[in-house]
C-alpha cells in the first residue's frame, strides 16, 4: 500500500519509499523477533551478546552507541543478561573508572550456538533479493542512516 497523499510527484515518491521501508522494516522485525523471542531474547540483548563476541568486552557507553541505545536501556540489558549468567561486569585495566562488560562461558557458548541460527534466519529473510540487490539496498540504508540532522 503506497500513499494517498495527492502531492507533489516528489512527494509521493518519497511518502511512498518511506511507506515501504518502514512496513519491510516493521515486517521483517516481527518474523525475526519471534526467533529471539523462542531463545528468551530481546533485540537489545541479543545485539549485546553479538556485539561482545565480535569485538570483545565493551563498556556500556560503546555498546550503546553500537546499538543506538540509551545508556539506561543498555543498563537494563546489562543487568538482565548478569542475571541469566550471560554476561559480568569487570573493572576496565586501563580506566578504574570504567567497567567492561564481557561474555561468561555460558554466553559465550551460547552465543557461539545461537548467532548461526538466527543469521540462517535472517538469510532466508533476505533469500528474495539477488547478491547485486542486497549490495544496492545496504548502501542505500547506508546513504540513508548518515544523513546528518537538519538544523531547525
Amino acid at each position: 500500500m503506497g500513499t494517498h497523499y495527492k502531492g507533489s510527484q516528489e512527494e509521493q515518491n518519497t511518502l511512498n519509499a518511506f511507506i515501504k521501508l518502514m512496513r519491510s522494516t516493521e515486517s521483517l522485525n516481527n518474523r525475526l523477533n519471534k526467533h529471539l523471542a523462542q531463545a528468551d531474547l530481546t533485540v537489545s540483548q541479543f545485539g549485546t551478546l553479538e556485539v561482545l563476541h565480535h569485538l570483545g568486552p565493551l563498556n556500556q557507553r560503546t555498546i550503546g552507541e553500537k546499538l543506538l541505545k540509551s545508556g539506561g536501556n543498555v543498563t537494563m540489558v546489562i543487568d538482565n543478561l548478569e542475571k541469566c549468567g550471560h554476561v559480568k561486569r569487570e573493572p576496565d585495566p586501563n580506566d578504574r573508572r570504567a567497567v567492561l562488560i564481557h561474555l561468561t562461558e555460558t554466553g559465550q557458548e551460547f552465543i557461539e550456538d545461537f548467532f548461526p541460527k538466527h543469521l540462517e534466519k535472517i538469510k532466508e529473510e533476505f533469500s528474495v533479493l539477488t547478491e547485486e540487490e542486497k549490495k544496492t539496498l545496504a548502501e542505500i540504508c547506508k546513504k540513508i542512516g548518515k544523513k546528518k540532522e537538519s538544523v531547525s
